[in-house]
């Protein structure tokens, strides 16, 4: 059993990351999305609880035809000091081979401890990224289509773009 590990904060998991798991799947036959710094929220940069974007991964995999079966996910938290994370990620997911990640640090950290790390193409990289996306949910912007459409309905439900244009707002 291969089993692939796709670590990020996803504040929000969008259209990018979806097809990152897609990509990750045809690689390996299972794909676990660990949902890092899972203890913060309500923040600019984190302005989603761990339970709320693993609710938002959930809907997006499911939804987009992506057989659940394959799919881990998993809230990390951080701790502080770089190799206690690498453990503490270790500890708390199921047994990997791979680990998936373009952040240079992750890279440095796995492969320290003998784990081979694996980019994963940027899609459409000028649209998709998460701090934009935040920007424009904030000031009810164009973001709903970079996600998806299961996670849109999701985060109008928990009436994201009050939580971030306050939380833009406060934030000064």
């Amino acid at each position: 059993m291969r089993r692939g590990l796709f670590i990020g904060r996803f504040q929000p998991f969008h259209l990018g990351h979806l097809k990152a798991v897609s990509y990750i799947l045809e690689r390996e036959d299972e794909c676990i999305v660990g949902v890092g710094s899972a203890q913060y929220s309500h923040t600019v940069d984190n302005p989603f609880t761990a339970g709320e974007r693993i609710e938002i991964i959930h809907r997006s995999l499911k939804n987009s035809g992506i057989e659940l079966g394959r799919c881990f996910i998993i809230p990390i938290p951080d701790v502080g000091e770089h190799m206690l994370w690498v453990s503490r990620v270790i500890s708390f997911c199921p047994a990997f081979q791979t680990v998936y990640s373009n952040n240079s640090l992750v890279r440095v950290l796995f492969e320290e401890v003998g784990f081979r790390v694996e980019p994963v193409p940027l899609f459409d990289r000028g649209r998709l990224m998460g701090t934009e996306i935040r920007k424009l949910i904030a000031q009810s912007g164009d973001w709903r289509s970079r996600l998806h459409p299961s996670a849109v309905e999701y985060l109008m439900s928990i009436e994201c773009e009050k939580r971030l244009a306050t939380l833009l707002k406060n934030d000064f």
